[in-house]
């Protein structure tokens, strides 16, 4: 049976879905995290042996990590690696993770680049850059959860980039009917500034001047540093009555939230949104979805038929394109299952990770055809 090391957030809901899709196709798993463990999902997996550096070394939390912290964290990854005598190891994150991979000089290493990481960190300056494009470099395999940043991904290395999307469980994102006395609209984003939350406040407060069959609500499920913000916009418009923040919800709930929803929105200002995971999460459940028209979203979004693409940073055009769905019931459940059914096709895990189980034993065989 052939082991895996992550190199991962143990505390990530990507982290849990990697390693559980590792775990059906009958790897061995081990984690090495930076973080302390703060969440509980992997005590039902007793066969994943967990390295916390982090915990092991009173670290409060990952933001406060330098390079320099990487180095000094990078003895234990490597006893961590002879101990558990890995097949490959996958480094998730390429500007953090990454960078530890690079040098720990392990080979077959994969390393899986998830956003900001390629937007972001290699913009900073030249050290940045030149940091992240050596972490490419080392990597025997690259991957990208969508085509959009696998080609920013490629102005850092000659090397080919395999796109395996991010998809869902479609059997625990399904559709679920339910009779509600008011019209859901929702996201299911963190509340930081790039996602755009605001944008859909004011696309909501133009919602409720309209006339609609059933009263309207706004449900805003996830948490951030943006939070207190936002409530403050929602008190000022004087709309505290008919907007619900959630909070910080568990990943095992977020399915049932989705399925509250009449539409999806996400209105993201920034294309470090690499690949819309919860829009998939809501397509899967039928729901129709409105989406800003950064990169990401308009990757897993067919215009006009699983939802509607709006210009970023527009809440009119967002408002025209809720209004049209809002009025039209048989439109909102033909684009609900016209979602439902490119997720099926597109975007389920199980077929998505079985590509990436291809590439692990071409790697772990030495049967790698070079392109």
């Amino acid at each position: 049976m052939a082991k895996i090391v992550y190199l991962a957030d143990v505390n990530s809901a990507h982290t849990q879905k990697w390693v559980k899709g590792a775990l059906k196709q009958n790897f061995q798993v081990s984690i090495f995290s930076l973080s302390a463990v703060e969440s509980l999902w992997m005590n039902e997996l007793k066969d994943v042996k967990i390295f916390s550096y982090n915990q092991r070394n009173e670290v409060a939390n990952a933001s406060q990590l330098t390079k320099l912290s990487y180095l000094k964290s990078l003895k234990a990854l490597k006893n961590f690696i002879n101990q558990e005598n890995p097949d490959v190891i996958h480094a998730h994150y390429a500007s953090s993770y990454g960078f530890m991979g690079a040098l720990s000089g392990f080979h077959p290493y994969f390393l899986s680049v998830w956003g900001s990481d390629v937007y972001e960190f290699p913009k900073k300056s030249f050290v940045h850059r030149e940091i992240f494009k050596w972490n490419l470099y080392q990597a025997d395999c690259i991957l990208s959860t969508s085509n959009s940043m696998a080609k920013e991904t490629a102005k850092y290395t000659n090397k080919k980039i395999e796109v395996t999307p991010f998809g869902v469980d479609i059997e625990m994102y399904k559709p679920n009917v339910q009779n509600s006395d008011y019209f859901t609209i929702g996201t299911v984003k963190s509340l930081e500034k790039k996602y755009g939350i605001d944008d859909l406040i004011e696309t909501f407060s133009l919602l409720l001047e309209e006339k609609f069959e059933k009263p309207l609500r706004l449900l805003i499920v996830g948490d951030g540093t943006e939070r207190k913000r936002l409530e403050d916009i929602v008190l000022e418009k004087k709309i505290t009555d008919k907007v619900i923040f959630t909070g910080k919800v568990k990943q095992d709930e977020v399915a049932s939230f989705h399925q509250q929803l009449d539409i999806f929105v996400a209105l993201s200002v920034d294309d470090s949104e690499s690949f819309g995971v919860s829009t998939v999460e809501a397509m899967s459940c039928s729901i129709p979805v409105v989406v800003s028209d950064v990169s990401g979203f308009k990757e897993v979004v067919v215009n006009n038929e699983t939802g509607f693409i709006v210009q970023k940073k527009n809440p009119q055009l967002a408002f025209k394109a809720i209004k049209k769905l809002l009025l039209n019931n048989d439109l909102r459940k033909q684009i609900g299952e016209n979602a439902r059914r490119h997720v099926t096709n597109e975007y389920d895990w199980k077929k998505n990770f079985s590509n990436v189980v291809v590439l692990y034993k071409k790697f772990i065989s030495g049967l790698v055809i070079e392109s």
